[in-house]
This record gives C-alpha cells, sequence and structure tokens, in this order.
C-alpha cells in the first residue's frame, strides 16, 4: 500500500507551502461540507492532503467543524495517515507554550457534536481503548524534534466543548483529573478517525496556562494569536519532515487501526438500513 498522509490543520495552520502540484479540491460527502476544499499534492514523493480544520479565514467554531464530513473526504481521496495539529491550554507546569504535545488519551466532555459514523440502522463499537496510533505518533514526535521545538511525548487531552475558555473552577477541576492538555476539537475528531480506520496522531501546540496558573491570570487572546504565530512554522516544519520518516510503501498498522472495523458491526446484514450502509461504503466499505 502506498502512504498518503492527511494533515489536518489547527487554529494558525491554514495551508502547507512545498507540495509538488498542489491543487484545492472541491468534495462532497454524504455527512454534508467539509471545512473547506482539500490541499492535495506530493511532499518529497509522498502523497499529502491538507484540510484546514476550521476553514481559511478560520469560518468554523469548534462545535460547528463538519467532524464527518472532514474525515470522510480524507479517507475518499486515499489517505492512510492523519496527523491532526491543534491549539492547546497547558494544565501542566511543565507544558509551556510554545511546547508541543503528542496526545495519546483524551477524555471527551464535548456534547453538541455528532460524535459517530454509525447509528440507528447500523451499530458499531470499535475499541478507544487506545485512541491515538502509536507508530504514527512516534513519527510526529520525532518530525516535531527536528524542528527544535520542546517535545512532550505522552498526554491526555481534555476536549471541551466550547467556544468559551474554561472557568477557573473547571480548570482546576480538570488537573485534578489528571489531563494534561485542554482544547476544543480533539473530539469527536479522534474516535471518528478510527470508525474509519485511519491511523491517527495528534499534535497539540501549547498557547497558554489556561486560567488556572497562578502567575498567567485569565487567558488573553492577543497573547493566544501571538504564541500560535510563532508555533505555525514549527507545524510546517513538521509536517515537512514527515515524508522521511513514513516513507512511500505503508505495511499494515502494527496496532490494528486499519482494521479496527473487523469485529466492530452489531446490526445483522438483513436489518441493515441499506441508506446507512450506502453512506458509510466509503469509511466502511472494507467490512460492509
Amino acid at each position: 500500500m502506498q502512504t498518503m498522509i492527511g494533515v489536518i490543520g489547527g487554529s494558525g495552520v491554514y495551508q502547507i507551502e512545498g507540495l509538488e502540484g498542489a491543487s484545492w479540491v472541491k468534495l462532497s460527502t454524504p455527512w454534508g461540507k467539509p471545512s473547506d476544499e482539500v490541499l492535495v499534492g506530493r511532499l518529497d514523493g509522498i502523497a499529502m492532503a491538507f484540510l484546514p480544520r476550521h476553514g481559511r479565514g478560520h469560518v468554523h467554531s469548534p462545535s460547528s467543524v463538519p467532524y464527518r464530513a472532514n474525515i470522510h473526504a480524507l479517507k475518499s481521496l486515499g489517505v492512510t495517515d492523519v496527523v491532526a495539529v491543534s491549539a492547546v491550554g497547558s494544565l501542566r507546569e511543565d507544558f509551556a507554550p510554545g511546547d508541543f504535545v503528542i496526545v495519546d488519551q483524551y477524555i471527551d466532555r464535548t456534547f453538541a457534536r455528532e460524535k459517530s459514523f454509525f447509528g440507528p440502522g447500523c451499530a458499531a463499537h470499535v475499541s478507544l481503548a487506545h485512541p491515538t496510533c502509536p507508530r504514527l505518533g512516534a513519527a510526529a514526535a520525532e518530525a516535531a524534534r527536528q524542528t527544535g521545538v520542546t517535545v512532550h511525548q505522552g498526554a491526555t487531552y481534555l476536549a471541551m466543548e466550547g467556544p468559551q475558555f474554561s472557568t477557573l473552577a473547571e480548570s482546576r477541576l480538570y488537573r485534578q483529573w489528571g489531563a494534561d492538555v485542554i482544547g476544543m476539537t480533539g473530539m469527536p475528531e479522534a474516535k471518528l478517525a478510527r470508525e474509519a480506520e485511519l491511523c491517527y496522531a495528534s499534535v497539540a501546540m501549547v498557547t497558554d496556562y489556561d486560567c488556572w496558573h497562578e502567575d498567567h491570570g485569565a487567558v488573553d487572546v492577543a497573547q493566544v494569536i501571538a504564541t500560535l504565530t510563532a508555533n505555525a512554522g514549527n507545524a510546517r516544519a513538521l509536517v515537512a519532515a514527515l515524508p522521511s520518516l513514513l516513507g512511500a510503501e505503508r505495511d499494515a498498522c502494527p496496532h490494528g487501526c486499519d482494521r479496527a472495523l473487523t469485529h466492530a458491526v452489531m446490526t445483522a446484514p438483513d436489518k441493515r438500513d441499506p441508506d446507512l450502509v450506502a453512506r458509510l461504503s466509503v469509511v466502511a466499505g472494507r467490512v460492509l
């Protein structure tokens, strides 16, 4: 199988430079329109697709991002590995603004989003014990180190609904829960990538200390934007390092990400809703 890297760009990361033969592709999906057109091309000979999560110009709030359409769009293009970049607040003293964090766990506190491709007429349950791909996460960590930024590998991401930032009480509670970073877009993106049998890695870029830190005070949006701007260049450098680390040829995922649906679909074939099955043909066609 040929590697195709899908990059989902978060706040401050709206395009990737250096793609050979780059073009923006307009896609439609059974789940609605993606956040934006998808930039496709090749980087160092490796196929790549870039999707700005919030849309160019940042038109989507965290709650309005069409997560299902975005994952479907990348899968339909042939993406095998998704590296998701996002801005986060830090819930730890040693995770400082400007640091990159490779997320491997989530606490999902979102409530206003569609979180599954499946539903009535075709029920399925995938494992999320380990919601990111260790192989891809390790590659993302190495790519981040090559940029010279401080990298923390392994962290729990608290996904909040937003769009407001946390109250002080919430921020303190999340620290007690053992969360390391806090953001608004990590879920349900990781869940949907697993349902679509895509390897998924999350690169969280720390912009602030949220509001728990005594010396930080309330989150200042101007400061967040300044750190975002600084992080964006490092994020692009990280992406540029991925092709050489992942290579052109891709074996089956050793952690089973690309086989997540093998035993997941519970609805008997003769009881499945044909309309829903048709909508699932791209993300779940392998098992349906």
